[in-house]
């Protein structure tokens, strides 16, 4: 855009396209809209049949715009404005569209949509006009006639539109010519049985398409409307979109939680299956999180708001299912670019059949125009195109039932073929959770380390900070002001603690500043042997004691790694903690480690794991950010930082390790569900091509190879929509909130 263009004021558009419902509605809307000059920043979704835009409406109007989508068939509403019907005399011609799959709205039986009446309309000339064939043959031929003309009108109008925006061989072309060239020649049966077909496969598309958008468009009714707001003694009942961050709300049983938050008081059972997809109901305390829409089913809780309703996990999950479409996976991007080329090649063959043999070698023209036609239906992309777009749709929209959230299609794809996939150590593997276990001190009384440790950490956000703080705090101990304190990552915090320095460092850093005494030296070692964590409390005269931590494994984490390695993906934790620690955790998991790393040795780590191949990172925190970055794939657990669930490309809304090996499990289902659409709709063609060529098959079966395979590609990507990933063996308490220990 040039400087000029800048000044240019640009309106936003946002459209709702009824009938843009399936990847190659999206590809002509696309098309159409490259050729329109001042459109960019465009972004389709056929799962909420949207369109967005920037137009810069001086070089074309927004008129012109909703009049091009009209043509094609779709109906636009602006949405946040008026919606912008097609014109009157255009308003029936729109609805029975060509490949706008028309699927029905919730409730809506399929024969009451557009699409349906042209498949029952045309169903019944045609069944009309074979009757006739056996009492009034000389009207039978009419009657076909009528009925090919019925179904070929609306994909011829489209046919002609496509053609005018840059699309001349459009489905809706081959299918146009097939028919009229059938009746043309005097198959008029014939041509009616393939516009009956062509209407049913795109009914059944429709249908299919809806289904798959179904499971994400229900989570939008999940959140209640309404929420019992607490105001000082009193409760009163507002909108749940209103509630903002820091108020209370009342959850009584049975009701369902109106926003995200924390629990403030109660003790209940949630079932978050419809959120997270976890299978059994859980157990959650005051300090534990809840989600919106989740079920509370005995207890009464007092939830203090989280997130604002379009923050709240369900608006984040719609979201990222959404902007999932956006992100092809390579094979779709293939399927693509190879379509364009595909289709002007089945008309030149096409032709070329109808034309050489007559011509060169005195061929009957009947015969060969008629294997012509044949060819026109064979060679339609539809199941080629929907094959790869289908599956994904499906692949993303189950594992988002299940608390896996995929940001796209390319994604998806990469996942199931990592060979390593890197974990963060502390609230990745383990539970996040660490609390202190021991405190060893040369000449302070033990309650004294902690106090002068929980002062130097008390500004720290840091899982093991929080852990001495917390520790100190259980014991009663008064924790006094620290001033100018200061970080140096991955190595010591250092603070002004009643008038002198002292430093919380690891046990490697204090070692390059000083002697740690044997006592000391002694006991650390022993720690890190036992895979706890230690930490050494030093002042300007040396060391004063050290802190043990221990943060236990996640109870599945164990059971993640050995399905990953079931499924020949390598697996290695990268921490920070020192080796010892690293070497006993990751060694009673079965796994390989790198420990004592900061954040710039995990880019270096993850750099050279990808030189062996695809690589995946996990991880919850700030600092793990750059390595889910730089990773083919990073996935964050959803209980982490934002900035680690917007850097990633996945999360795993359960926070179970397990579900790692659910997204390889799921990437590898979804790309053998496209390997095989792929081999139905080009095998079916093949072998029809050959037999047509052969003279055994005819014209109306010949649609079967588009529609047959559309039909039986759809019905395998709806598979999908059953994938079951693991699933917890029983009932569980949520991880409690962090509690302090006794030192």
């Amino acid at each position: 855009m040039t400087s000029s263009d800048r000044s240019v004021p640009r309106s936003h558009l946002e459209y709702f396209v009824d009938g843009m419902d399936c990847a190659s509605c999206v590809q002509k809307v696309e098309r159409m809209i490259e050729r329109l000059p001042g459109a960019d920043d465009v972004k389709t979704s056929f799962s909420k049949q949207t369109l967005v835009l920037s137009l810069d409406e001086t070089q074309t109007p927004r008129t012109t715009l909703e009049g091009n989508l009209t043509a094609l068939g779709y109906t636009p509403s602006l949405l946040g404005g008026i919606p912008t019907p097609a014109p009157a005399h255009d308003q029936g011609e729109a609805a029975d569209h060509g490949h706008t799959h028309d699927a029905p709205k919730p409730g809506q039986p399929w024969y009451a949509t557009a699409q349906g009446k042209l498949v029952v309309m045309s169903g019944a000339l045609l069944a009309l006009a074979w009757l006739l064939s056996f009492t009034l043959p000389e009207f039978a031929t009419w009657g076909f006639v009528a009925a090919t003309l019925l179904g070929v009108w609306p994909l011829a109008k489209k046919a002609v539109a496509s053609a005018r925006f840059g699309d001349p061989f459009s489905i809706n072309t081959l299918v146009s010519l097939a028919a009229i060239g059938a009746v043309l020649i005097g198959e008029a049966a014939e041509g009616a049985v393939v516009v009956f077909f062509f209407a049913v496969g795109e009914l059944l598309e429709g249908i299919a398409a809806g289904r798959a958008r179904a499971g994400i468009q229900a989570l939008a009714a999940l959140a209640p409307k309404t929420a019992l707001l607490v105001e000082g003694p009193g409760i009163r009942e507002v909108p749940a979109d209103a509630l903002q961050v820091g108020q209370k709300v009342q959850v009584n049983p049975g009701a369902r939680v109106p926003a995200d938050g924390t629990i403030l008081s109660g003790t209940s059972s949630l079932d978050d299956s419809p959120v997270t997809g976890e299978s059994v109901p859980v157990v959650k305390s005051p300090g534990n999180t809840v989600y919106a829409g989740s079920i509370n089913t005995d207890g009464v809780l007092t939830v203090r708001v989280d997130k604002a309703a379009h923050d709240n996990t369900i608006a984040r999950i719609i979201h990222m299912v959404e902007e999932a479409e956006g992100s092809k996976a390579p094979t779709a991007r293939f399927i693509d670019r190879f379509s364009r080329f595909y289709t002007p090649g089945v008309v030149a063959v096409s032709a070329l059949v109808t034309l050489l043999p007559p011509l060169l070698f005195g061929g009957e023209w009947h015969d060969w125009l008629y294997k012509g036609i044949s060819l026109l239906l064979i060679g339609c992309p539809c199941a080629l195109v929907l094959s790869v777009p289908a599956a994904i749709t499906s692949g993303i929209s189950a594992g988002a039932r299940r608390g896996l959230l995929i940001k796209g299609g390319a994604a998806l794809e990469s996942i199931g073929s990592v060979k390593t996939v890197a974990f963060d150590k502390t609230g990745t593997l383990t539970a996040g959770k660490p609390r202190v276990t021991d405190v060893v001190s040369r000449t302070l009384h033990q309650n004294e380390v902690l106090r002068l440790a929980a002062a130097v950490e008390s500004g720290s956000s840091h899982p093991l900070a929080k852990a001495i703080t917390d520790a100190a705090r259980h014991s009663r101990l008064e924790v006094p002001m620290a001033r100018d304190a200061q970080a140096v990552p991955g190595k010591a915090v250092t603070a002004t603690v009643e008038g002198r320095t002292l430093m919380v460092s690891s046990p490697r850093h204090a070692a390059t500043l000083t002697t740690l005494p044997p006592e000391l030296s002694t006991a650390t070692e022993a720690f890190e042997k036992q895979g706890r964590t230690a930490v050494v409390l030093l002042d300007d005269s040396g060391p004063l004691g050290v802190i043990a931590i221990r943060d236990e494994p996640r109870p599945d984490a164990r059971e993640a790694i050995a399905g990953l390695r079931a499924l020949g993906v390598n697996t290695v934790m990268l921490t920070g903690d020192n080796a010892r620690t690293g070497a006993a955790i990751a060694g009673d998991l079965g796994m390989d480690v790198q420990a004592e790393l900061l954040p710039e040795d995990k880019l270096r780590v993850i750099a050279a794991l990808k030189a062996q191949g695809g690589v995946a990172m996990v991880g919850d925190g700030i600092n793990d950010a750059p390595a889910l970055a730089q990773s083919d794939v990073g996935i964050a657990m959803g209980g982490g930082t934002d900035v680690a669930l917007e850097t990633a490309d996945a999360a795993l809304l359960q926070e179970r390790v397990t579900g790692v090996t659910d997204l390889v499990g799921l990437s590898r289902a979804t790309m053998n569900n496209i390997k095989v659409n792929i081999a139905f709709a080009l095998g079916l063609k093949a072998i029809f091509l050959v037999t047509t060529l052969l003279g055994y098959t005819n014209l109306w079966m010949a649609i079967l190879a588009d529609t047959g395979a559309t039909a039986l590609v759809t019905a395998n990507a709806l598979r999908l929509l059953r994938w079951k990933g693991s699933r917890p063996a029983a009932t569980r308490a949520a991880p409690p909130a962090p509690t302090p220990s006794r030192a």
